[in-house]
């Protein structure tokens, strides 16, 4: 499996010791803000086996966050197959922080590390990023990354219920633009 370092980050695989605290994400309110329910604890286990399973399987996926200068965890960032049922396919890019670990620039490193890696080593020709149209962090890391976004390509999540979550954006950014 492929790591990716940066500056402050390593994109690595994930490791039983990531569990409880990647458990205390997904039951956090405002880390789940624009993502729908909290997770139990065996949920997030489970989301953790997928993301392994699927990395194997393709080589590429969610990578677990760690700071390089103390090895804390802070969440994941990285590339997925886009969920069958939207109306757009595809790859697309995304993160999940810690709260502790917001405002400090590292969703942005964590994503350029990202898009390199797909656009550049995976050789693919456009990676797309979605999120909430209420989700104006996420955006704005989206737009400090190169992405940019055409607003007759939001749309309504056909998995969402009725509500602020429903409406979405999408992003996108071609092999040859600049980061």
């Amino acid at each position: 499996m492929t790591e990716l370092r940066t500056d402050r980050l390593i994109l690595r695989r994930w490791q039983d010791s990531d569990l409880e605290p990647w458990a205390a994400m997904n039951a956090d309110p405002e880390v789940r803000e624009h993502l729908g329910d909290l997770l139990t604890r065996e949920q997030s286990d489970a989301s953790v086996a997928r993301f392994q399973t699927e990395f194997d399987e393709r080589g590429y996926g969610w990578w677990a966050l760690e700071v390089l200068a103390t090895g804390e965890f802070i969440g994941f960032a990285g590339l997925d197959q886009v969920d069958d049922g939207m109306p757009f396919t595809g790859v697309e890019i995304g993160w999940r922080l810690a709260r502790s670990a917001w405002g400090q620039g590292y969703a942005t490193e964590a994503a350029v590390a990202g898009l390199a890696f797909g656009l550049e080593a995976l050789g693919l020709p456009e990676i797309l990023a979605v999120t909430t149209a209420t989700n104006l962090r996420s955006q704005a890391v989206m737009r400090r990354i190169g992405m940019t976004r055409d607003p007759a390509d939001d749309f309504d999540d056909p998995a969402a219920p009725e509500g602020p979550l429903r409406r979405n954006v999408l992003y996108r950014i071609a092999r040859g633009t600049k980061m």
